[in-house]
């Protein structure tokens, strides 16, 4: 479970993990479990009673003890009264009383509801009272939303289904035809190739029997794998089915080649794959190679946009809106299809588990040498794109309608073009310095519009706390900009003129000062408004002289708050200090001096922002609104 400073640091950082901080002053508050069903059905997350978030920024109110631990009570009875709340996903460790100096949290971790478990709602009510996370807060479902979950959760997959009045006349002969030449040159001389139709079919569960009703014919599996265009489009069948390629390679025109049913094609998913695969890998470089005596005329980036244009085809919701729609670019390929992940983004990335929305589409493109089973996709297009020197792959999810988008860029890690744009705008010397994962954050903001957290991940190979203190200290040291949204937040590439350091060499300079392990003392840099320090000149002796003051409360957690306040005083009598310099010198958590100290300090004019107009400012500091003698 959290401790305290896992749950500052998350907060502050916010994007790793979504969270949601709550007052609970007046009473326990009913909507945490508006709360808990949206992230249940989403990603998962954390919830902290004591905590309330005002304008951005995270006021530890802090609860009594017997206030903390009535409400982890509540809890526990609440999250088991299925009136209440229709699943338990919660653990012994998921909820904890945290201790604080101004009282207690109660911190609560929801996990993400597996695939059965899905809907997550309250009050018996599915369709009016089961949420989801969307960004900043929690959102009614539709019912349509609510329907599909329910259809996720059914043990019988979706392409399953035995389609009343439908048969195999309703079918492609010429698809059957040209899957059989597939199958043979996939898996030899297999067994059954001997079968006729429609016993192929039921090998492959594109025709079987529902054993609770007793209906015996074609499935939608295999009507949207080798049907007509008229059959799925049929209102019993798949009316909101949908395929596209697109091409676009030359930016002059609108289209450079597209693939749709038009009517000149029977429009299912077998012809399309038939149609769009040589065109997705026209032109890709094939080098000569034989493996076993045999020229093998695929590489691992041909696997890799197999991978991706069967898990798009096979995983789709298809009685959703929007079909399958694929793009080519001169530069990426874009694989985007209707419905919601089935598993965690977190295990869609570590790959090894299987999870398919159809399976009987599936189990026939598998035969036919297309897709794996196994649930080594993701790690074959990961490991095609890295030995590329390629971006990532990236994932995204929307909503309203669900659809998912992959795109998997063809460019490199970090092109030369955006080395000599960090170059020029930070200087040779800087760039040179930062550590390979800090160039790696700039080049991704830069070639991307901006970073996250989670799109690092991707990566990287950082734990997700160790990349928001390289985001957050990228921002103090003015190479980034923050959203300032304390949900998946983004940060973007600084200009000179964004970034509060004057131009030319002696702000890249100081923006390598700042990279230094030591203390940052933003009173020795050349930003604006430098302050007037004996020491200056001194960093070592001006570090010495600060620590003996700060030494009070260093040494010690319990130092009685007047001690904190005339101790901050005292180390910004003579110079602007930075939270950072303030905590380390402090040994103090610099959201906890923040929220508990600096923020009243500045409230009762005791202490003055460096500045004063922009108070998220990258570079900002703090001085002390009266001069205060030093310690000796």
């Amino acid at each position: 479970m959290e401790t305290i400073d896992g749950i500052l640091q998350a907060a502050h950082a916010g994007e790793s993990s979504d969270w949601e901080f709550k007052s609970a002053a007046g009473g326990f508050p009913g909507s945490l479990w508006e709360t808990y069903s949206a992230m249940a059905n989403t990603e998962g997350g954390t919830i902290v009673l004591g905590a309330n978030e005002r304008d951005g920024q995270v006021k530890l109110d802090g609860l009594s003890k017997q206030q903390a631990e009535r409400y982890r009570q509540d809890l526990w009875n609440t999250v088991r009264n299925r009136g209440k709340v229709s699943v338990d996903l919660l653990q012994e460790r998921d909820v904890e009383v945290v201790g604080l100096d101004s009282g207690y949290l109660v911190s609560l971790r929801v996990p993400r509801a597996g695939r059965s478990q899905r809907p997550v709602f309250l009050n018996a009510q599915p369709l009016v009272n089961t949420y989801r996370r969307r960004h900043e807060g929690d959102f009614r479902c539709t019912e349509e939303e609510v329907r599909r979950m329910f259809a996720d959760a059914d043990i019988t997959p979706p392409d399953h289904r035995v389609l009343r009045g439908f048969s195999i006349q309703d079918l492609d002969p010429v698809s059957l035809a040209q899957y059989r030449q597939r199958l043979r040159a996939a898996k030899g001389e297999h067994p059954w190739l001997g079968l006729d139709d429609q016993a192929l079919l039921e090998k492959l569960g594109g025709w079987r029997q529902d054993r609770e009703t007793g209906l015996i014919g074609l499935t939608l599996a295999g009507l949207l794998m080798f049907g007509k265009s008229l059959a799925i489009a049929d209102p019993l069948a798949a009316p909101r089915f949908q395929v596209d390629y697109r091409e676009k390679l030359d930016p002059t025109v609108r289209w450079t080649d597209r693939e749709h049913p038009d009517g000149t094609w029977e429009g299912n998913l077998f012809q399309f794959y038939q149609r769009v695969w040589p065109k997705l890998i026209r032109g890709l470089p094939v080098p000569f190679q034989l493996v076993g005596g045999q020229r093998r005329d695929e590489t691992p980036v041909h696997e890799a946009l197999r991978e991706a244009f069967v898990n798009a085809l096979v995983h789709a919701d298809h009685s959703a809106p929007g079909g399958v729609v694929v793009e080519r670019y001169p530069d990426r390929f874009v694989f985007e299809n209707p419905g919601i992940l089935l598993v965690s983004r977190e295990q869609f990335w570590r790959g090894g588990f299987s999870e398919c929305r159809n399976k009987a589409l599936q189990q026939m493109f598998f035969m036919m040498g297309g897709g794996d089973r196994a649930g080594s996709g993701v790690d074959k297009i990961r490991a095609a794109w890295k030995t590329q020197h390629w971006r990532a792959p990236i994932l995204e999810e929307r909503a309203e309608p669900d659809r998912l988008r992959l795109t998997m860029p063809m460019i490199s890690l970090i092109p030369e073009e955006t080395l000599d744009y960090l170059r020029t705008g930070f200087g040779e010397k800087v760039v040179r310095e930062l550590s390979q994962d800090e160039v790696q954050a700039l080049a991704t903001a830069h070639l991307e519009g901006g970073v996250s957290n989670a799109r690092l991940q991707e990566l990287l190979d950082s734990h997700p706390f160790d990349i928001s203190r390289m985001l957050v200290g990228l921002c103090e040291r003015g190479f980034l900009l923050s959203d300032a949204r304390r949900r998946w937040t983004r940060y973007r590439i600084a200009e000179p003129s964004q970034s509060g350091e004057p131009e030319g060499s002696d702000a890249k300079e100081t923006s390598l000062a700042l990279k230094s392990p030591r203390l940052s003392l933003s009173g020795t840099s050349s930003a604006p408004n430098p302050p007037d320090s004996s020491l200056k000149s001194d960093e070592e002796g001006l570090r010495s002289a600060l620590e003996r003051i700060a030494a009070p409360v260093a040494r010690t957690s319990r130092a009685k708050p007047d001690v904190v306040r005339n101790t901050i005083l005292l180390l910004c009598s003579d110079q602007f200090l930075p939270i950072t310099d303030l905590a380390s010198l402090l040994h103090r958590e610099g959201r906890v001096l923040r929220t508990n100290y600096l923020a009243p300090m500045l409230k009762e004019g005791l202490l003055l922002r460096r500045f004063p107009n922009d108070p998220n400012h990258p570079h900002q500091a703090y001085k002390a609104a009266q001069s205060t003698p030093t310690d000796s």
